[in-house]
């Protein structure tokens, strides 16, 4: 919030592990988001409605782990917060008290519901927009608020986000002037992902920036670095030195003690000389 007030860009990237979660915080990233696009680009599912709440947990653990200075956001999956209030408050705590979460995300104008994790303490991120977990409804993962109608519904779905307690609003999938005029309008940070450059903050996927992924890159995807064909490459040189005999090489193997080494084979020298006079 004081981010957004000072109009400093606000940087957030996906994360599911320790050691790219460190990587992230490292470097200097604001906000890692513990997304449930997990489903898709680590446990290889076609969408994100297929993970479960103990997944993103044993996710969300791993993450906390990691992170020193980012604030740790829990993407609460598919079902965890679909059905009462009641259930899904329980599900949040779950993620801040068992996980490390420090707020937690929900998709949609669940206003009732952010309402609900405000007074019990537990910050919330809303998510407008295209919203993955609402594929189905939205037939596929297409842009939204095209026309008036949609636009004047999402701006009315943000304000009454931002008023019911929610700290910050992922917008997805939206026309960059759509997203603008959120921004000018809410008093909490907007972090955008196929929402063009004005949102206060920009989040993308870990395994798209990095080009770990196996699908064809969506329109708002940069590819920073390809750590997919350097992966490839380098499993490929070490099976090829496996095949060959050149690894592991004398320098990397363990070689006993001198001392040691002199008492086999003085052991091993008694013995030949033992066999032999045995044989004579």
């Amino acid at each position: 919030a004081e981010m957004k007030r000072q109009g400093k860009p606000i940087s957030a990237l996906t994360a599911y592990d320790y050691s790219t979660s460190r990587l992230a915080d490292e470097a200097g990233i604001d906000l890692i988001l513990v997304g449930d696009s997990l489903a898709m680009v680590v446990l290889g599912h076609e969408n994100t409605l297929s993970v479960t709440v103990d997944e993103m947990l044993h996710h969300t653990r791993a993450v906390h782990r990691a992170v020193r200075r980012a604030l740790v956001v829990a993407d609460m999956p598919f079902g965890s917060y679909h059905g009462t209030v009641p259930e899904g408050l329980a599900n949040a705590i779950r993620f801040v008290k068992e996980a490390g979460a420090e707020a937690v995300k929900i998709e949609g104008p669940r206003i009732e519901l952010v309402r609900a994790l405000t007074e019990a303490e537990i910050p919330v991120v809303g998510h407008l927009g295209l919203t993955p977990q609402s594929i189905h409804r939205m037939g596929g993962y297409r842009v939204q608020a095209r026309t008036a109608e949609t636009v004047l519904q999402l701006k009315a779905d943000a304000h009454a986000l931002a008023d019911a307690g929610a700290g910050a609003l992922v917008l997805e999938g939206v026309p960059r002037e759509v997203a603008a005029a959120i921004t000018a309008e809410l008093p909490v940070p907007t972090i955008g992902i196929g929402a063009g450059p004005d949102c206060d903050g920009q989040i993308l996927v870990f395994h798209d920036l990095l080009n770990l992924t196996f699908a064809p890159a969506a329109k708002f995807v940069r590819r920073y670095a390809d750590a997919g064909a350097l992966i490839r490459s380098a499993i490929e040189h070490y099976r090829e030195d496996v095949e060959h005999r050149a690894f592991p090489s004398d320098e990397e193997s363990y070689h006993l003690p001198e001392t040691v080494r002199r008492v086999l084979d003085s052991t091993h020298a008694a013995t030949q000389k033992t066999g032999t006079l045995r044989k004579a």
